[in-house]
């Protein structure tokens, strides 16, 4: 199934509305290009909506979050919503500030998500779980498969909690994925276009959860492939080589 879902994104080439962090602009839109997916950047309240009605997907990404960019992530959602569009949110260091607690509330108050991806500790805190964080990360220990579940119950979406081994839930089933490498974490904004590849795959004709593992999946085997490269001594060398990954057709990342 994963085969057929990106498959299908690269015959498709959906348009994602990325409404993230200006700290990964660059690499998610790259990244995004890579894996056959469309990036558009639009961060202004007078085009938000429009643009989110125009596109295939959309991405509310808090991580270098203002008023006014909060306000054009909550027009575009509801816009988004009214159209069918898919929406992901990634509510990047959740429970570092009670501004960014607050902002997460302001957004999934009047926007329904059709994913919510995030680390551990971030998702834990959506409902109520202690985990331990520092800035962005997650550094504590939890259980994902609760955590996931939980979140997926609440806000009647689909989970990925996203570590070592991700976890998927619609809140009744669990799905696993263990492909990945541990520099994925020395690469700023590796988690964040995660969550465009995330919007590009809700595009296709799957089913939720198929579509959310199949973008988890494909993305560890590339993270994998890429740190084999015979080029790769490190994190930077790493980065480059994992967009090359992204391009690579699936077959070959399994093989």
């Amino acid at each position: 199934m994963a085969i057929k879902l990106v498959n299908e994104v690269r015959e498709t080439k959906p348009l994602i509305h990325n409404l993230t962090n200006e700290v990964v602009m660059n690499f998610s839109a790259n990244g995004l290009l890579a894996f056959g997916g469309s990036p558009i950047m639009a961060m202004a309240e007078e085009d938000a909506a429009d643009i989110a009605q125009l596109s295939d997907g959309v991405l509310i990404n808090i991580g270098t979050l203002t008023e006014p960019h909060l306000r054009a992530m909550i027009l575009a959602g509801k816009a988004a919503n009214q159209k069918g569009v898919p929406v992901v949110i990634d509510p990047v260091g959740v429970a570092a500030t009670s501004y960014r607690t607050e902002a997460f509330q302001r957004i999934i108050d009047e926007v329904q998500p059709t994913a919510i991806k995030g680390n551990a500790g971030e998702m834990a805190h959506l409902v109520g779980i202690t985990l331990e964080t520092k800035g962005v990360d997650s550094v504590g220990e939890g259980d994902s498969e609760e955590i996931a579940k939980k979140v997926a119950e609440k806000y009647n979406t689909i989970a990925l909690v996203t570590g070592e081994t991700d976890v998927i839930s619609d809140g009744q089933e669990i799905m696993t994925n263990q492909a990945g490498h541990e520099w994925l974490g020395k690469v700023t904004g590796s988690g964040c276009l995660l969550g465009s590849i995330l919007a590009a795959c809700l595009s296709t004709s799957g089913t939720r959860l198929e579509q959310t593992l199949a973008a988890a999946r494909f993305y560890g085997l590339a993270a994998e492939r890429a740190s084999r490269h015979t080029n790769v001594n490190g994190p930077g060398t790493f980065a480059a080589c994992f967009i090359d990954a992204l391009a690579m057709d699936i077959t070959k990342l399994e093989g």
